[in-house]
């Protein structure tokens, strides 16, 4: 297990399949812009969705211990829905750091933001055959009804950077289908690649019906962490650092569109085709 002491200093360590969780470090640089951040973007191997869980399970801890033991994370952000509905409870019981995922917080806001009681959840396939969504709204909204749709195709146009062609139009009018007709006024987002699909997705729902991503509150449910573990740092200027298992190039020229500016360049990070499972 890594020693999880080391003070405020240590930066907070981020990870997902590709472009995706960039959604949530720029709600954690917009909300804790003191904070040290460590991105890895696991484009060498992505997309996670369509992967048995197994192998998503070990990719995910073969990141967490790189993000802690070797880079020294004072906690982790499983900032990929489908890393977090199969390897949530593995990574933190595995790395000796606190760890937040992106579903619950999500989830949550949904709860709070339906009128009707009918939630829309849309995700990858690997996080809507995991079940994850579905069991955990029967915990945290058991009076509401919960329709969940798997979007395939979704973040192989995220990361090619079509996110308003006619193409994904009519991908997301067919995929989208099955939560319009069931009614619902609430649409969880739940996969972090999906709010840079926002406008389409909005377009093809109406606007009655209110879109929720969980990058935000997992960035509030991070800073609310961080607090209680006594490990907030309190002034900067905060440090950002953006690793890729893949195209390093690619990496930075899709994460400056995506993310901003503060991703002026990315480090190469080497991890084998399948993940290795050894303790943080």
């Amino acid at each position: 297990m890594a020693d999880s002491s080391g003070g405020p200093e240590r930066p907070i360590g981020i990870f997902d399949s590709g472009f995706g969780g960039l959604s949530v470090a720029r709600s954690l640089i917009d909300l804790l812009p003191e904070e040290n951040l460590v991105y890895v973007g696991d484009t060498g191997r992505y997309p996670y969705g369509p992967r048995p869980a197994e192998e998503v399970r070990a990719f995910a801890l073969e990141i967490a211990e790189h993000l802690v033991g070797e880079l020294g994370c004072k906690m982790l952000v499983v900032a990929c829905n489908t890393a977090a509905s199969v390897a949530l409870a593995d990574v933190a019981g595995r790395c000796d750091v606190p760890v937040v995922g992106v579903l619950e917080p999500g989830l949550r806001a949904a709860a709070q933001a339906t009128r009707n009681g009918r939630i829309g959840i849309i995700g990858t396939v690997g996080t809507i055959a995991s079940g994850a969504y579905q069991r955990l709204g029967a915990e945290m909204a058991p009076d509401a009804e919960v329709v969940c749709a798997a979007c395939p195709g979704f973040v192989e146009f995220v990361e090619r950077g079509e996110t308003d062609s006619d193409q994904v139009h009519v991908l997301a009018e067919r995929l989208l289908a099955p939560v319009r007709e069931a009614g619902v006024d609430t649409l969880l987002l739940g996969c972090t690649h999906y709010p840079f699909l926002a406008r389409t997705i909005g377009d093809v729902m109406g606007r009655d019906v209110v879109l929720v991503s969980s990058a935000d509150e997992t960035a509030f449910d991070t800073r609310a962490l961080i607090g209680r573990e006594g490990i907030a740092r309190e002034r900067g200027p905060a440090s950002h650092r953006w690793l890729s298992s893949g195209d390093v190039d690619w990496f930075v020229e899709m994460g400056q569109r995506l993310l901003g500016p503060e991703l002026e360049s990315a480090e190469k990070l080497d991890l084998p085709a399948t993940g290795r499972q050894t303790p943080c």
